[in-house]
């Protein structure tokens, strides 16, 4: 088994089970010294001080492959891995930083809001995010 970090829209549990069925919420953390960013589909980006809420998913190797296909693994986003509490390593995509910034569609912002719902997490970091996002925009 694996531990996959999500922080977009695999946060949302009906979606994450339509893409890896069976794979199974263990866990929260707050990633420290990054935040999120909207450019499209979220992304985040290294930031001193910042602090990304983090779902912790147990995935095997076949939901795995699925995540990289729906991820566009390497092309779109690439993958880093992450040291979590109880020394485990687990596995984040991060969108590659020459990716051009886009907006954000309503219905993908609910699809993570209802995640962030999922996990208990407070919207408030969403919504800095695309704050930020549409500043960059105007």
């Amino acid at each position: 088994m694996k531990y996959y970090l999500a922080y977009g829209s695999n946060l949302n549990k009906e979606q994450m089970q339509m893409r890896c069925p069976g794979a199974v919420p263990v866990g929260t953390m707050l990633l420290k010294g990054f935040e999120l960013q909207f450019k499209g589909p979220l992304t985040i980006k290294k930031k001193n001080g910042g602090r990304v809420p983090i779902g912790i998913w147990q995935v095997n190797e076949e939901h795995e492959r699925s995540l990289d296909r729906y991820e566009g693994f390497p092309k779109f986003y690439y993958k880093k891995q992450v040291i979590i509490p109880g020394g485990k390593t687990s596995f984040i995509y991060i969108m590659n930083e020459n990716m051009p910034a886009r907006t954000c569609s309503r219905s993908y912002y609910d699809i993570c809001a209802k995640g962030y719902e999922d996990f208990g997490f407070d919207v408030k970091y969403l919504n800095e995010a695309l704050k930020r996002s549409m500043e960059e925009f105007e």
